[in-house]
């Protein structure tokens, strides 16, 4: 059952595939000590037409800082983010317009460039990962990296000195999860940490609240692959501004060998235009897209062209 949120009148803004900071005092920055900053990290989703429920369950977070990305999950060096005594089990397919805290740790301003999610294994038929179908059937989820050395999902995140940093892991079961197997019965589904993305939030997505209504919808669309590009910075911008509101990366190697990579954005209600650019392509822009609250607007596919 999806879970909603009130609605929040001081809320600015609330989006998905954001770069912008947080501009909130925050821990650090003076004195003779490294300057620090505080990074908050929140788990959302993308809705899917093929599950009903994706279980996932979480024993660490930890953030990876730049040039140590084939560090252990055990280096000191790599900052942890959240430890759980007993392990949070979480359906992300609850998670559209809301996030799910992980939690929050002050670290050394810098930059980051992955996310690690530690999970649990599954251990015979005491399933911890798992996806029931919509047609029914419990199966379950392939997370064999995710247990060994933690789910490496990749992005770049810049932790600036006293400010609050939020950012989301934007779990996409479109492209997270992967169907191997031609029939039911040799079937595998597999977890793909390129299919899920980091984001950066100007403010944090609203937590979970039964009963209540969402402020929010979403700008979804792809960008074909075809123009060969292998890295793509997708930004929201409000009609009559020219300052982007949400903006943030996507892979071409995102994709589960289609010709196309998703791309989505949590916003509140409003007119927009999303802009696209690659290295070595012309900059594309889409005409205005409005956006209601609780609702998705698609956007049509993007051609990137030299």
């Amino acid at each position: 059952m999806l879970k909603k949120v009130r609605s929040l009148w001081g809320l600015a803004l609330a989006v998905l595939l954001a770069l912008a900071v947080s501009q909130l005092p925050g821990c650090g920055g003076g004195g003779s000590s490294p300057p620090t900053g505080t990074l908050k990290v929140g788990l959302t989703d993308a809705q899917s037409d093929n599950f009903a429920h994706v279980f996932i369950t979480i024993k660490e977070v930890r953030v990876v800082p730049a040039g140590l990305e084939s560090a252990e999950d055990s280096d000191p060096r790599l900052p942890v983010i959240a430890t759980f005594a007993v392990p949070l089990q979480v359906d992300i397919l609850q998670l559209r317009f809301l996030q799910k805290t992980l939690g929050e740790a002050v670290l050394p301003a810098g930059n980051y460039n992955q996310v690690r999610l530690v999970l649990i294994p599954n251990e015979g038929n005491n399933l911890a990962n798992y996806v029931e179908l919509n047609t029914g059937g419990k199966f379950a989820l392939d997370t064999n990296s995710g247990v060994k050395s933690g789910l490496k999902v990749v992005g770049k995140i810049n932790v600036r000195a006293g400010v609050i940093n939020a950012i989301a892991v934007d779990f996409d079961p479109n492209t997270a999860i992967v169907i191997t197997g031609s029939t039911p019965s040799n079937q595998k589904y597999i977890l793909k940490p390129t299919g899920i993305r980091i984001v950066r939030l100007a403010t944090p997505l609203p937590e979970l609240e039964l009963g209540t209504s969402t402020s929010f919808g979403s700008l979804t669309g792809y960008v074909s692959t075809l123009g060969n590009w292998s890295t793509a910075t997708v930004s929201v911008v409000p009609q009559a501004s020219s300052t982007a509101i949400a903006a943030g990366s996507i892979f071409a190697n995102a994709t589960s060998g289609g010709p196309r990579v998703p791309f989505s954005a949590f916003v509140p209600s409003g007119t927009y235009r999303v802009h696209v650019d690659a290295s070595g392509f012309l900059p594309y822009s889409t005409p205005l897209q409005t956006v209601t609250a609780g609702n998705s607007t698609a956007v049509s596919i993007i051609d990137l062209l030299k």
